[in-house]
């Protein structure tokens, strides 16, 4: 049941499922857009790179489990949950993935993970992704605040929120479990503001 605001909400409910998700562009001839059926089998052998597997636990074990992750993520646009995005370049060739979660439309406040895939690494494609992705949240979407977290242990994924204009706030101490055990992360955030520092 959904309890009464006595504030108005940040993003009324129905404004984003009202619409197909967006498909945003980022320098460098990068387009983020849906996850689609025929997507599964490079979205599989992702999760086969060891440094995907390390810092991300929960992986797919087929084809058929990638597709039904893919409709779960439809179904998290339509109840304005979440949203994941295939990262690619002009939309055909697959180099990451980055996604929303515990979209909160009252606060006008989300998450964001992303990976990318061994060969596009380097070459700044997740911090162009996720500056495009926070400046359509951050701006015609209607958020407020966009957080992350990674592991203190994971250098590249630091360079990546900094780059991409997220602060970091702190620390929360063995707050996740990798491959190897708990990890202290670092959380990093972006607010409606911080444009100018990306």
């Amino acid at each position: 049941m959904r309890a009464t605001l006595s504030t108005p909400p940040a993003i009324p409910v129905g404004t984003l499922a009202a619409g197909p998700q967006p498909m945003l562009s980022a320098p460098g001839g990068l387009l983020l857009r849906p996850w689609e059926p025929f997507d599964a089998a490079v979205f599989l052998a992702a999760y086969q790179d060891p440094e995907i597997q390390h810092w991300h636990t929960h992986q797919p074990a087929s084809e058929d489990q990638v597709r039904e992750w893919f409709d779960q993520y439809r179904q998290a646009w339509a109840q304005e949950t979440g949203a994941s995005w295939a990262v690619t370049r002009g939309g055909s060739e697959v180099l990451g993935r980055i996604a929303m979660g515990g979209m909160n439309l009252d606060d006008g406040v989300a998450g964001c993970a992303y990976w990318v895939l061994p060969a596009a690494r380097g070459a700044g494609v997740a911090s162009r992704a996720l500056t495009a992705l926070s400046v359509w949240a951050l701006g015609e979407a209607g958020f407020h605040r966009l957080h992350l977290d990674h592991s203190t242990r994971n250098n590249a994924s630091c360079r990546v929120a900094v780059k991409a204009g997220f602060l970091l706030e702190g620390t929360k101490r063995s707050d996740a479990v990798h491959s190897d055990g708990r990890h202290d992360m670092h959380l990093h955030a972006r607010i409606r503001g911080d444009e100018q520092l990306a």
